[in-house]
């Protein structure tokens, strides 16, 4: 297990890409919809309750934010989509960040895409999938809130994503997660040694 993760800090929020950290070292997004869990899973990871701010209201991350672990190596929770009760404007304006984001960012080395396991693969995630098919990313599946479900009902959808996803042209890994239990951490902080070249 890489402790480094649990030293990461908040940098700041962007509205817009020319708001962002420099483009260099390396990148992780956290992609999903606005109720599958994203910041819960990022505290998770890092160990630390408040680091990603966790709202009953979904969607609320309508920014960029940037989060240190080290010089080189950054996470970044991207708006979460499709659920969140706000104007179709402002539905647009943050796809057209997340797209800008996504095309344009050097230092993107992967995704983490976090979907909840009683709702997999929903249209944005669709979305997400074929962006990283035609970018040739390395994409990781977080099926979270797998406390929800017992462990045959939970393992049987994790089975049938990973069926759905079998002709998938690029780099796909996934895994069932519980920020609640904590369970599958160990799994994705591996996962990040490698996007990271953390080095054993």
């Amino acid at each position: 297990m890489n402790s480094v993760y649990h030293q990461a800090k908040f940098m700041l929020s962007a509205s817009q890409l020319s708001e962002a950290p420099e483009d260099q070292g390396k990148e992780v997004a956290f992609a999903g919809r606005s109720n599958a869990g994203k910041s819960s899973a990022i505290n998770a990871l890092t160990r630390q309750n408040g680091l990603a701010r966790i709202s009953k209201t979904p969607g609320r991350t309508q920014l960029l934010n940037f989060f240190e672990i080290d010089e080189q190596r950054k996470f970044v929770d991207l708006p979460g989509y499709g659920y969140a009760k706000v104007p179709l404007a402002v539905k647009k304006k943050w796809h057209k960040m997340m797209e800008t984001y996504l095309h344009k960012r050097d230092a993107l080395c992967g995704i983490v895409l976090v979907m909840d396991l009683r709702h997999p693969l929903t249209d944005f995630d669709m979305q997400m999938i074929e962006w990283c098919e035609y970018t040739q990313l390395p994409l990781h599946i977080l099926l979270t809130k797998a406390d929800k479900l017992n462990f045959g009902a939970a393992k049987n959808t994790l089975f049938k994503v990973q069926k759905q996803l079998s002709d998938v042209d690029v780099s796909v890994t996934l895994q069932l997660f519980s920020s609640l239990k904590k369970t599958g951490i160990d799994d994705v902080h591996q996962v990040l040694d490698q996007w990271f070249d953390f080095k054993d």
